[in-house]
């Protein structure tokens, strides 16, 4: 009697692999769903008790304004990483698909959406006829919207170009704006206002979407010596991007909140308490990238550090979402 291996044994591993893959699927969707919340109904959360009041669709922002911040962080890590993955030695070829396309029509959408806002004079419009697109250029919010809606337009073309690393220099535009439109002329040294978002915001979006496609680069290439060492060298840079973020962070928190009350208003005031909460976040994070960075150097598997780098980049959207939601907040008043 010859014993035959069977024939079904095949069909059936390879099934399972459109089911985990829409399994994934279904998880991201989920994610992305309870992601969209937070700027949602964080408002109403944060408000409670304060006596504070925020601008109509200050919901609605919120989300626009994480779907802008995830619509950089994304291109931009892959270009990081990608980067990165030229330096590793024997590296395989492949790279994971670029999301980039999909990320500037998202953060094209958002743009224009937060430009619109700003043409009916940073109110949510109720009809297309109350947005005034000539009138965004004669305000400098206006210009800044408009200079983010061409520049995601532009970065959708080149990333659709035979040379999608020149997106960096739209989505680097995009970045600029944000760090003008964050600090009006109006404000005290609003260079230095400016120029502390342009760290933080570059820094944060490399460090959470370099995250992600290091991760995907990973799973694409099933090679372990190569993915532990793309692994260490981003830990090596991510480990400089929280510190930037950190110190440009803390930073800024002073300029709105001064030292003797920053204690204070990080829980009497709706900015301070989604502040609070970004920065618990933060913590928990730097912790995972703490685990992973000793797992990849002692464990006898370095690969075990993808478990706490899959925490990690998930609480990083969250923080993304919380941001979008720290933007459309009023900020506190200087005491």
């Amino acid at each position: 009697m010859t014993l035959t291996r069977p024939t079904g044994g095949t069909a059936g591993a390879r099934s399972t692999r459109p089911r985990a893959g829409t399994g994934r699927a279904v998880a991201v969707l989920v994610l992305v769903a309870l992601g969209a919340l937070i700027p949602l109904l964080g408002p109403s959360v944060a408000l409670r008790d304060t006596g504070e009041a925020a601008a109509p669709g200050v919901g609605g922002i919120g989300l626009l304004r994480t779907v802008l911040f995830a619509a950089l962080a994304v291109p931009l890590g892959e270009l990081f990483v990608d980067r990165l993955a030229r330096r590793v030695p024997g590296a395989p070829a492949q790279r994971p698909r670029g999301w980039g396309a999909y990320a500037a029509g998202a953060g094209f959408a958002a743009a224009l959406g937060l430009a619109s806002v700003v043409a009916t004079g940073n109110l949510v419009p109720s009809s297309p006829a109350e947005i005034d697109l000539g009138g965004l250029y004669a305000s400098r919010d206006g210009k800044l919207a408009l200079l983010e809606v061409n520049a995601f337009a532009v970065a959708w073309l080149c990333a659709l170009s035979r040379r999608p690393a020149s997106q960096v220099w739209p989505l680097a535009a995009v970045v600029v704006a944000e760090a003008l439109r964050a600090h009006p002329v109006t404000e005290d040294s609003p260079l230095l206002g400016s120029s502390l978002t342009l760290v933080h915001l570059t820094c944060a979006s490399l460090w959470a979407g370099g995250l992600l496609y290091a991760l995907r680069t990973l799973r694409r290439w099933g090679a372990p010596e190569a993915g532990a060492a793309l692994l260490g060298l981003y830990a090596r840079v991510a480990a400089m991007l929280l510190a930037a973020v950190t110190a440009t962070g803390v930073c800024s928190t002073l300029r709105r909140m001064p030292a003797a009350t920053v204690l204070e208003q990080l829980t009497t005031t709706a900015y301070g308490r989604a502040l609070l909460a970004k920065v618990l976040l933060v913590a928990t994070v730097a912790a995972l990238a703490l685990w992973a960075r000793i797992r990849l150097r002692r464990a006898a598997d370095p690969l075990t550090a993808c478990f706490p780098a899959r925490v990690e980049v998930a609480l990083l959207g969250v923080v993304v979402a919380v941001s979008g939601l720290l933007t459309a907040l009023p900020v506190p008043i200087r005491w």
